[in-house]
């Protein structure tokens, strides 16, 4: 097969498929017709397998003989899930560039070349909201309170926080971990740590292959990643903040409790051994002293990465011989 260099690409789009068997070879039909209308762009396509049952690796195999210049093909042993396989391809990409998309056609390819342009304006981070939804209320419904929801928590008011087409700078992707279910939560994590975050209307199309991936159970596990969304945000880099904050509520309010049972056995003759509220100020003071000590712990080890983490914050360098950036 054909090498490419690094330098021999501008854009990689990534594509996790999960039993897409008949989308594969039209998707990319689309995405080469797209970048035709960018042809100061070199491309790639990395299709994903996560664990399909169907042909999908078939026809990814099939289509890599043939477009053997643009498109790659990784194969997951089992079902890992979208996080997993988007970190995977992100682990070989060769574009400065990243984009993201569903393989199962209604995202519209066509909408790269917009997507591209409003990144070379000066975004970071690009993700498209379906304008007009060709889904069912029973998705559109609930991905309404899940965008509200996330909006409402991470700051960053979205139409569509869960979109699968985004275009971002390879260093958003270098800096946020993909793991669980936080691809939901790229644009807010991204914009948590500074980057710049667009959105566009995109088209949507109705599903024609297969059958919808998503359920509700996705959403429990949505809602249950959020909070890592918030812990990684906004205390990521202080985490005595967080524990020890929660640590400091409840040693005071064990001191209170315990304050008043030393008043009720000082000055009175009513015994407190017997009493609950005795041993729930107990456990609240162990707790505290508890909480604040993983704390401080966490602020230990986190000191130990910090110094190199750090390079992951900066935005541009000048002078001392730093290297121009490529793209844009």
């Amino acid at each position: 097969m054909t090498t490419i260099s690094p330098a021999d690409v501008d854009l990689s789009v990534i594509v996790p498929a999960k039993d897409e068997g008949p989308t594969i070879v039209p998707l990319y039909a689309e995405i080469a017709a797209a970048m035709a209308a960018r042809p100061d762009l070199t491309f790639e396509v990395i299709y994903v397998d996560d664990g399909s049952r169907d042909d999908t690796w078939a026809r990814i195999e099939e289509l890599t003989e043939n477009e053997e210049k643009h498109v790659r093909g990784i194969q997951l042993r089992r079902t890992f899930g979208k996080a997993a396989a988007l970190a995977t391809a992100l682990a070989s990409v060769r574009g400065s560039i990243v984009a993201t998309m569903d393989a199962d056609l209604q995202d519209d390819p066509a909408e790269l070349p917009r997507m591209l342009a409003e990144l070379e304006a000066g975004a970071d981070l690009v993700t498209g909201y379906k304008e007009r939804r060709q889904d069912p209320l029973s998705k559109r419904l609930p991905s309404k309170v899940f965008n509200r929801a996330t909006g409402w928590v991470t700051g960053l008011k979205l139409h569509d926080h869960n979109s699968g087409l985004r275009v971002a700078r390879r260093e958003v992707y270098d800096t946020i971990p993909l793991y669980g279910e936080l691809h939901r939560y790229v644009p807010a994590l991204a914009h948590a740590l500074g980057f710049r975050v667009a959105e566009l209307p995109v088209r949507h199309r109705p599903r024609l292959h297969g059958r919808s991936k998503y359920g509700w159970e996705r959403y429990a596990r949505g809602a249950l990643d959020l909070l890592t969304v918030v812990a990684i945000s906004r205390y990521g880099r202080r985490p005595a903040h967080l524990l020890g904050g929660v640590g400091l509520l409840f040693g005071l309010v064990g001191t209170v409790i315990l304050g008043y049972l030393t008043g009720v056995w000082t000055f009175t003759d009513h015994p407190i051994g017997t009493r609950p509220l005795l041993q729930l100020g107990i456990l609240l003071e162990i707790t505290a002293v508890q909480l604040v000590g993983m704390g401080l712990l966490a602020e230990l080890i986190l000191h130990r990465t910090r110094s190199a983490d750090t390079a992951s914050l900066v935005t541009r360098r000048l002078g001392l011989g730093t290297a121009p950036r490529s793209w844009p």
